[in-house]
């Protein structure tokens, strides 16, 4: 009897930056669920997305192919339709496909999709989204239509103490809870049919507005005198591109009200709301890891857990995401697990969430399309269990937010494990990094004259990542 191909289910946070985990090394959060999850997985320590930004990063994640490939570089583009997200692909192979919370491959905004975001052949046959946890959408929003169905209203007040963060709804009501029972009910669903499933639960935290559940912040509030500042004063943003700048005095080009200069108050009790936001995560997670074990389904399935990008949080003075390259912004969570077939483990080596599609094709003997430009790692997760990693990462922006309007931003990076190169092509400028001396970014040596050398040659290698983007399709069909 053929054994039916692993079910996905795929967990993908917005914005949550790599060290917002116990298993990371963070003392202050709380997050058992994610550490277990951590440990029965390959937990790739080292992933890098290929967009500090929202939809380029997903575009690109979800069909294994570079943003500007994609055609989708900007918040607010919307996505080719001959694109193939994987749930199209995999719906096509016999999956029954699911989604709940953000999908974000076309404009969310209401002023262009009064109901939902505009679909296209995407593949998924239940379909729960909210663009975000806000009523801008109705009933059309399914978290919106699960509030006024459970006799609720959105209310998420400023702070007493500090009014750059919020008090979010309660734990019962949240966003994130919603989206959990959501997963939790259709896998108790899929545990009667005999089809494999995939289904993408894409929860909106730990994304500003930091607006945890009081029930979740309180616990920071107790000891907010302990939680560590961010490195924001010991950087010479004058010495890096502008955005930075501009940015530290304002979030988003200065449309929003996170900058440098906040008291030491406001910078930690934004930094416990977005710990308090991970710590709900994690337990919306357990429990519905929970729910997948008591099915039955645990060992039949793929487990993964990501983000789309990270957050500044107050680092290099910056809050949110931009045009800059820092990891908080780019360097995120990703683990995989598959009890039959992954063996569990650290993986310190480079990784891109672009290989995640042809990761999962290999798993699932299906074929990879001449269209992907990921790598695939199931040999070396399933068959070699070793992975040394790439030689480097490779991430673009180009002008893919609409804050920073002249000159519009266009930058690249090409980061290995010893430096990091950002080149901002609007500016002929850029910075350059030595991560083993200088892990916190904080020295730009792109003007040194010691570091000529390196520099040309991580220009050189930069160059040809930016090559390899190039579309592969169409398919050659003929020699000439």
């Amino acid at each position: 009897m053929t054994q039916k191909k692993p079910n996905i289910l795929w967990i993908c946070t917005d914005q949550q930056r790599f060290d917002t985990l116990g298993s990371s090394g963070n003392t202050f959060v709380k997050t058992p669920n994610l550490d277990n999850l951590a440990d029965e997985s390959a937990n790739f320590t080292n992933s890098f997305v290929q967009s500090p930004i929202c939809m380029p990063s997903r575009a690109s994640f979800l069909t294994g192919r570079y943003p500007r490939t994609t055609r989708l570089r900007q918040n607010g583009q919307t996505i080719p339709i001959e694109e193939m997200p994987i749930s199209r692909i995999l719906r096509d192979a016999g999956y029954y496909c699911g989604l709940v919370g953000k999908f974000h491959l076309s404009p969310s905004a209401p002023e262009v999709n009064e109901t939902i975001e505009r679909r296209f052949n995407d593949g998924y046959n239940e379909f729960n989204w909210a663009g975000d946890p806000q009523n801008q959408w109705g009933n059309h929003s399914g978290y919106s239509k699960f509030l006024h169905d459970s006799g609720q209203k959105f209310k998420t007040p400023i702070h007493p103490d500090c009014k750059y963060i919020e008090i979010g709804m309660p734990k019962a009501f949240h966003e994130t809870t919603w989206c959990a029972n959501t997963a939790i009910e259709f896998i108790k669903r899929q545990s009667k049919n005999t089809s494999p499933w995939m289904f993408s639960m894409n929860m909106f935290a730990p994304h500003h507005p930091f607006n945890p559940p009081m029930e979740m912040l309180e616990r920071y509030i107790s000891k907010i005198e302990s939680i560590p500042l961010p490195n924001a004063f010991e950087d010479d943003l004058s010495l890096k591109p502008p955005y930075q700048n501009i940015d530290s005095k304002g979030a988003y080009g200065q449309t929003l009200p996170y900058h440098k200069g906040l008291s030491t108050n406001d910078h930690r009790m934004i930094r416990a709301a977005y710990w308090a936001m991970c710590d709900l995560v994690d337990d919306a997670v357990g429990n519905v890891l929970d729910a997948l074990e008591r099915s039955g389904q645990k060992d039949d399935t793929i487990v993964i857990f990501m983000s789309d990008h990270g957050e500044m949080l107050g680092d290099h003075g910056i809050y949110l995401k931009g045009p800059y390259f820092y990891d908080p912004a780019i360097r995120v969570p990703f683990m995989m697990r598959y009890p039959r077939k992954i063996t569990p483990g650290e993986k310190i080596g480079l990784t891109e969430l672009v290989d995640v599609v042809p990761t999962l094709l290999e798993a699932c003997d299906l074929e990879i399309h001449e269209g992907i430009q990921g790598q695939s790692l199931w040999n070396d997760l399933a068959i070699n269990k070793q992975y040394t990693g790439r030689d480097s990462v490779y991430c673009e922006y180009y002008n893919a937010m609409p804050h920073q309007k002249t000159p519009k931003p266009q930058l690249t990076m090409i980061r290995t494990e010893e430096f990091k190169l950002i080149v901002d092509h609007t500016n002929d400028c850029g910075e350059l990094y030595h991560l083993t001396e200088n892990p916190s970014e904080t020295i730009n040596y792109w003007s040194d004259k010691n570091f000529i050398e390196i520099k040309s040659e991580l220009l050189t290698q930069l160059t040809h990542r930016m090559a390899f983007t190039v579309d592969p399709l169409p398919k050659r069909i003929a020699d000439w």
